[in-house]
């Protein structure tokens, strides 16, 4: 259980800052819990022995089985909103109970992850920039769902600004890790795309980036900016600490982007990554630009 949750410290964005109240740092912990879980076994990342099959009523030799891994978890996921076989087995989805318990939180976000995740044993190259948008639906614009849940400030603009940056930082997430996701038989560069600068796979494969492939990297982060300014007004909408976090979000994927930029869009060596000093920049950078409202 650990081991998952450390691997917050790695996101482009913070996950459960000090600075929030402790209900909603234990909620966000929850289900980053769940969502960082639902990915290691989508890529095939959990720790060995499988140890987290048999907490979820499988063989150890099940780890390697994602789809059934997933069909379990799902399984379990439902013990968490009151199935008939008892309560949840896997410790992360023990944690996410009193959460879902307390904030009214309904199945769907977390059905949503899961599915992604089964995409993913289906789907390895997207033909088209829509078709990318509707698996970043799946993949990461729950999680944004959830923030607004847990803070009792979800309203249908809120989630329409929040599915934008959640694609955003999931896009960011993809450009990042080219090398790493080839390196799994995935891209997420639409095809349509890598045909207009004409790049082929074998040049995802090689040490460095050549132009064409720097000039598609530069085309989709700016479509990735452009989603994080249609969501930044989510920021201005809200107060206080929940001002902060959001903020953090947007900041933390401005972050990345500037990163990318600086290393020439070349991200093929492995992913550019901001600073901290440069991370905190641009949370300030939008703390002040942010429109508020309300």
């Amino acid at each position: 259980m650990s081991a998952t949750l450390d691997k917050a410290a790695a996101e482009n964005f913070p996950v459960a800052p000090v600075f929030l109240p402790r209900a909603w740092r234990d909620g966000l912990t929850a289900v980053y819990g769940y969502a960082r879980l639902v990915d290691d076994i989508g890529d095939g990342d959990l720790a060995p022995g499988g140890h987290d099959a048999v907490l979820l009523g499988l063989d150890p030799a099940a780890v390697d089985d994602r789809p059934a891994m997933l069909d379990a978890l799902e399984a379990d996921l439902h013990r968490v909103f009151g199935g008939t076989d008892g309560p949840p087995r896997h410790p992360l989805l023990q944690a996410l109970r009193p959460v879902v318990r307390a904030h009214d939180l309904t199945p769907e976000p977390f059905l949503g992850l899961i599915e992604a995740n089964r995409q993913d044993q289906r789907v390895t190259r997207y033909e088209t920039y829509a078709d990318l948008v509707g698996y970043c639906a799946l993949s990461a614009n729950p999680v944004g769902r959830l923030v607004l849940s847990l803070t009792g400030t979800s309203t249908p603009e809120r989630v329409r600004r929040s599915d934008a940056v959640c694609t955003a930082l999931q896009i960011v997430e993809h450009i990042q890790d080219v090398a790493e996701d080839l390196g799994r038989d995935r891209i997420y560069l639409p095809a349509e795309d890598m045909r207009r600068f004409h790049v082929t796979e074998a040049e995802l494969a090689a040490p460095s980036a050549g132009a064409s492939v720097r000039s598609l990297i530069a085309f989709e982060a700016e479509r990735a900016r452009e989603l994080l300014n249609e969501g930044t007004p989510l920021v201005g909408s809200v107060h206080g600490r929940l001002r902060l976090l959001l903020a953090g979000f947007v900041g933390g994927g401005r972050a990345a982007l500037r990163a990318v930029t600086a290393a020439g869009f070349d991200v093929l060596p492995g992913p550019p990554k901001p600073t901290k000093s440069g991370l905190l920049r641009e949370v300030a950078a939008v703390l002040r630009t942010a429109p508020r409202k309300g």
